[in-house]
């Protein structure tokens, strides 16, 4: 195919995503007759390694069949609770758990792990790792996915993980530029703002950002905020040409390749509509824009680009620039190999991450000098895990840190609501009477508050209390006087086994708190 054709270099730009295990009927329709060019799986695209290889497999020979180049084949594996891939797979601990280990190779290793067995699978291009210094404890959407709240030490790990990615064999990007850190409102459902200077920004988030570009990252994310000191009209970042060519490409000098984040999130879809801002977004300089869960949105949005191009909107030169540097990092994939899928959820990968989980667990709090020992009737009170941002994959219920617990070392369980009222709180710490200690696994109670007034009327009760924080370790930064505060990080089955091990004796934590308390 001449690659000069419109619809060729319009469809390289745009990512699809689409429901179901197989290829669809309209995903084949449009690369056939619109030649969108890439696609995004998530958790809902995959029942298992086999069959993940499988679709991969499938999406690469519609491609080469109907448009003549490979897709990049896209996934959210950050690691932790954002995580795409099937239980058979080594899956990394979140960025602020790696962090919390005290040494950037693991974040490297983190990567490699993750490069290797998407690379098996035949994923190409993994949408991590993320930059953001998560400078703000509010952060509602990224918390333990960030590697903490000091650009340092955020582009470090960050960079180290990217490092592994690529020397796993596959793409990333970095994200969310310029910078997700510093909001309390979550982009998936609302529009947030930043409203600082470039000079604020320089110090914390560009910060990390410009570490990465240095370091030689292949892609940048955009991000879905309003940053009124540099763009002016009420725009944001990613449909904003001032951020994604002036300040990116022309000031901070990425030429790699930008991405969008997900065009039908609430900040696009419900201020400027998903189409009319993949067009924006496409205008602005983005290279690769998404439509997450829509193969038509795509389509649509392939005819009104086209005509952007005929009224001279978005200029051909820019769209062929650009179609120059998809085409050449698609030239840089590796091929897979067979033998390759050997190293899906290897002993040695898995190994490495529990290894990671071992060493990320970080006391906050310790009043004793030492763990406090349960005694032969401890109480174990938690909430269920809960979806914090659509980021994370839907929630599954069967998992329980205060059932969990007590099946294993006896006692009593009690499951607290999401955001216990003060009636509930004080009921709850009335059932401390009578257990000689008490276990809490708090789960981002420094949003859910309810969680943390639990934990004081469990602390007035004179029986030791611990708490583990199962997802940001803020929950931990008001702990009253004589509780003993652990962060853990992730609400997960490895996690669990750690505690456990805590609780028992077995395990001392030794993690370093990546954020300030």
């Amino acid at each position: 195919m001449e690659h000069r054709d419109i619809r060729f270099m319009i469809g390289q730009h745009l990512v699809a995503g689409f429901q179901g295990t197989r290829v669809p009927e309209e995903l084949v329709k449009a690369v056939r007759e619109h030649k969108i060019g890439n696609v995004i799986l998530f958790a809902h695209n995959v029942e298992s390694a086999g069959q993940l290889k499988q679709l991969c497999a499938g999406i690469q020979e519609l491609m080469l069949r109907e448009v003549g180049v490979p897709a990049f084949i896209t996934i959210d594996q950050e690691g932790g609770a954002v995580s795409r891939l099937p239980k058979e797979c080594a899956v990394v601990p979140s960025a602020m758990a790696v962090a919390s280990t005290g040494n950037t190779d693991n974040a490297y290793q983190a990567g490699l792990i993750t490069g290797k067995e998407l690379h098996a699978l035949g994923v190409n291009f993994d949408l991590a790792p993320v930059f953001d210094v998560n400078c703000n404890p509010q952060n509602p959407v990224i918390g333990v996915r960030s590697y903490g709240d000091k650009p340092d030490a955020a582009a470090a790990y960050a960079t180290a993980m990217f490092q592994g990615l690529l020397e796993g064999g596959v793409l990333c990007c970095g994200k969310h530029f310029p910078g997700h850190g510093d909001t309390a409102v979550d982009s998936h459902v609302g529009l947030p703002k930043v409203d600082k200077s470039l000079e604020e920004l320089r110090a914390c988030e560009l910060k990390a950002f410009q570490a990465g570009i240095d370091a030689g990252i292949p892609g940048i994310m955009s991000t879905h905020i309003l940053f009124p000191q540099i763009e002016k009209g009420k725009t944001p970042a990613t449909m904003s040409r001032a951020i994604m060519t002036g300040l990116l490409r022309d000031t901070m000098g990425f030429t790699g390749l930008t991405l969008s984040d997900c065009m039908m999130m609430g900040a696009i879809a419900d201020q400027y509509g998903t189409v009319n801002g993949m067009v924006e977004a496409l205008k602005a300089g983005v290279d690769l824009i998404f439509a997450s869960h829509s193969v038509d949105l795509c389509v649509q949005a392939a005819e009104k680009m086209r005509e952007a191009v005929d009224k001279g909107d978005k200029p051909l030169s820019e769209l062929e620039e650009s179609l120059r540097r998809i085409l050449s990092y698609k030239e840089k994939i590796p091929p897979t190999k067979d033998e390759e899928f050997a190293l899906v959820g290897s002993p040695a990968h898995r190994a490495v991450v529990d290894k990671l989980y071992e060493d990320s667990l970080t006391i906050a709090q310790l009043p004793l000098g030492h763990i406090q020992p349960l005694g032969d009737n401890p109480l174990f009170v938690s909430c269920l895990p809960f979806v914090t941002t659509l980021a994370s994959n839907p929630v599954m219920g069967e998992l329980s840190f205060a059932h969990d617990m007590q099946s294993r070392f006896g006692g009593d369980a009690h499951t607290m609501p999401t955001d216990p009222s003060a009636l509930s709180a004080a009921a709850i710490g009335a059932m401390a009477q009578g257990h000689t200690s008490v276990v809490v696994g708090t789960y981002n109670a420094h949003i859910k508050r309810g969680q943390l007034d639990v934990v004081e009327k469990l602390a007035r009760c004179g029986v030791p209390v611990t708490v583990f924080a199962l997802r940001n370790p803020y929950d931990l930064a008001h702990l009253p006087e004589g509780v003993t505060g652990i962060a853990a990080y992730a609400y997960n089955r490895p996690v669990l086994d750690k505690v456990a091990k805590v609780l028992s004796g077995e395990l001392v934590p030794r993690g370093t708190m990546p954020v300030q308390l």
